[in-house]
């Protein structure tokens, strides 16, 4: 199995994370940001992963070290999982329609991380959660995942429906981009390594 376990210990954060990437589509535990892990769940069923989550942080500060931690830990066990990438498909596009917004998610496993994130959110709150962090989470996921992810919302009106449009999507592109071809054994790469 790709599995990895990331610990993260910050004097702001304590975050234990388990990921599968040939799992069923199951979130467990908690960010403590109720609307935050509502996205974490989506990410996860949409991109056939499982992902646990014991997470403490300054949430009387406010959301940016546990949202952020949590993108760091994520991005770490996703390249950790993956190996050396062997017969992975490496790349994955996505368009997620959620009622009247539709994003765009398209992702290389490069091993180069680079974000592109051309996203505006209406509403500065969604439930306790701060939607700058959107931003941040994927910055964070991007970095530590040695990935190139290019975000857009194409258009949309509600603050909820956009970000959950950008969190389903990326876990259909994450399932494109993870997939396994089992008639392939190499790097997909003119360099040899990824």
């Amino acid at each position: 199995m790709r599995e990895a376990h990331i610990e993260r210990k910050t004097g702001e954060t304590d975050i234990r994370l388990t990921l599968n990437l040939d799992g069923a589509g199951r979130f467990s535990g908690t960010s403590g940001i109720g609307f935050f892990d509502h996205m974490l769940n989506l990410l996860s069923v949409h991109g056939g992963l499982d992902l646990s989550l014991q997470a403490r942080g300054d949430l009387e500060v406010d959301n940016h070290h546990t949202v952020e931690d949590i993108g760091i830990a994520l991005g770490q066990a996703l390249n950790r999982a993956l190996g050396d990438k062997k017969g992975i498909a490496r790349y994955g596009c996505f368009f997620c329609p959620m009622d009247e917004a539709l994003s765009r998610i398209v992702i290389d496993l490069s091993g180069r991380s680079y974000l592109v994130y051309d996203v505006s959110i209406p509403v500065e709150r969604i439930g306790s959660f701060e939607t700058e962090m959107t931003r941040e989470f994927f910055l964070a996921l991007a970095q530590n995942g040695c990935m190139n992810l290019h975000m857009a919302c194409l258009y949309g009106i509600n603050g909820h429906h956009i970000v959950e449009s950008l969190f389903k999507g990326t876990g259909h592109a994450l399932a494109q981009a993870v997939s396994l071809n089992s008639q392939e054994k190499r790097i997909l790469s003119t360099k040899g390594v990824l």
